[in-house]
């Protein structure tokens, strides 16, 4: 097959199995998988291994005490030696509890899909199955190894899977992240904010409010104090916002304060931006005489900093352009797991899974006929990268 029809060629077969695209989407759907419950979500573990086994793939199964086991699939063709691998990264956990499907079914409707975990990430997930598909069918030569890794604690913040996520990243030339994209028009994700929190936590000294004022040091103040400073710190323009949303102290209205803590929520685009900010909060002293402060956290996930997916979304809006479509980017404010392998310098690409809208929302859904193109790309994306 010419190199310059094979992405349109992929969609053409692709859009022929759209009706077996759906079925296995609403499989997976039915398969509930909370990342806070185990047994439901090795049964949506359970699904998915069966899927990639059928397609011929190795399926390592690597076992975990307390949420869903990870799944690592690979697949190359045979008597071929890689010159390299591919990273297609993905998670199979969702935020909705067991038995959400009681009262959010999976149903079509209007040209969408709906369900809990459909577009957050269930659709992504399938459309990989079936760019894998697709390679394995035209027997198209790739260079490389493919290796998708699904996990089952994203949604909690990855803690279980960040070490096997780095080390996976570590040996491949790119990674390919299955998160939602953006919008109806399916923007890619070419940068996302780095992710943090802090804890600022103030002791001051408890005294009567009425006989004593004078002898306490009201630590709800002491906070007050460094929180409007913190407000001034933030920067819309540069992607920097520090937000209190967490804020309690005291215990009753007649005693001085002698206890108060904040949690802030901590957002950058860019890394020299999160250091400058971690900096800050640990020089935090404090303002009362006698008060006594203390700083815990920090960023747990660096930015997804657009140099480190700006090749790799050029090579795509131009096999998009081969389909006939039009490719946009973004910037998200939120973190994913590209975050992690982007810290590492490996170029990634995020926002590669479902069209749709209403994550995490009794409104979830996908569009069902964008499923086809969007797994087109990314086969056209493993084969040339």
């Amino acid at each position: 097959m010419p190199d310059t029809n094979y992405p349109k060629e992929f969609l053409r077969l692709l859009k022929l199995r759209l009706p077996e695209m759906l079925s296995t989407l609403r499989k997976l759907v039915l398969a509930e998988s909370p990342s806070l419950e185990k047994t439901p979500a090795d049964r949506c573990c359970d699904l998915l291994a069966a899927e990639c086994r059928n397609r011929g793939a190795r399926v390592e199964r690597i076992a975990q005490k307390h949420r869903g086991d990870q799944l690592r699939v690979t697949w190359q063709q045979e008597k071929s030696r890689p010159a390299g691998q591919f990273l297609v990264l993905g998670h199979y956990d969702t935020v909705y509890s067991s038995g959400t499907l009681a009262n959010m079914p999976f149903r079509v409707s209007g040209g969408k899909a709906y369900g809990p975990g459909v577009f957050d990430m269930k659709a992504g997930l399938v459309q990989a199955l079936f760019a894998l598909n697709v390679l394995q069918l035209t027997k198209v030569p790739l260079r490389n190894r493919l290796v998708f890794l699904w996990t089952s604690d994203e949604e909690i913040g990855s803690d279980a899977s960040r070490k096997l996520i780095e080390a996976e990243a570590r040996r491949s030339d790119a990674v390919f992240v299955l998160e939602p994209s953006f919008g109806p028009r399916g923007l890619i994700k070419t940068s996302r904010k780095g992710v943090g929190e802090a804890e600022i936590i103030v002791r001051g000294r408890a005294s009567h409010a009425g006989l004593a004022p004078q002898e306490g040091i009201n630590a709800i103040h002491e906070l007050a104090r460094h929180l409007a400073r913190i407000q001034e710190w933030n920067d819309p323009r540069r992607g920097v916002t520090v937000n209190a949303d967490v804020i309690e102290g005291g215990t009753r209205v007649n005693v001085i304060a002698e206890r108060a803590r904040a949690v802030l929520d901590l957002r950058a685009l860019r890394v020299t931006d999160m250091r400058r900010l971690e900096r800050r909060l640990q020089a935090l002293r404090p303002i009362l005489p006698g008060a006594r402060l203390e700083v815990r956290g920090g960023f747990n996930r660096a930015p997804l900093e657009r140099k480190f997916s700006a090749t790799l979304f050029s090579k795509a809006k131009s096999l998009a352009a081969q389909m006939g479509l039009s490719l946009g980017e973004c910037t998200a404010g939120g973190g994913s797991d590209g975050n992690l392998t982007a810290a590492l310098g490996v170029p990634t690409l995020d926002g590669l899974g479902a069209v749709g809208h209403g994550a995490h929302s009794a409104a979830e859904h996908i569009l069902i006929n964008t499923m086809p193109a969007r797994s087109a790309l990314l086969a056209a994306l493993l084969l040339n990268s």
